[in-house]
């Protein structure tokens, strides 16, 4: 799937790009306790789009990698689309 093709309420998507930028991680509080959160832009030759990254996610990246997110969702936070990579869904730098 391309970026450019992804909607707001979409699951299960799969897409693949190059990370262009990422956050400083900030602290937040959940209902699963503290964890760090911060966000990274994903782009492929149609678009881009915020990949939001939890916890140990943060350090799996890095600005230039190649990843691929598998099993992701999106959602609509601060007026901005987001792909999260869930708890069923996978992260991987792509060599």
């Amino acid at each position: 799937m391309r970026i450019a093709d992804v909607k707001q309420g979409m699951r299960r998507v799969t897409v693949e790009g190059f990370i262009t930028s990422i956050t400083e991680p900030k602290t937040v509080n959940t209902r699963y306790g503290a964890t760090s959160v911060a966000t990274a832009e994903l782009k492929d030759d149609s678009g881009s789009i915020q990949l939001v990254l939890w916890g140990d996610t943060i350090d799996m990246v890095s600005v230039g990698d190649r990843v691929r997110v598998e099993n992701g969702y999106t959602n609509y936070f601060r007026g901005k689309l987001q792909l999260n990579v869930g708890r069923y869904g996978k992260l991987k730098v792509v060599k």
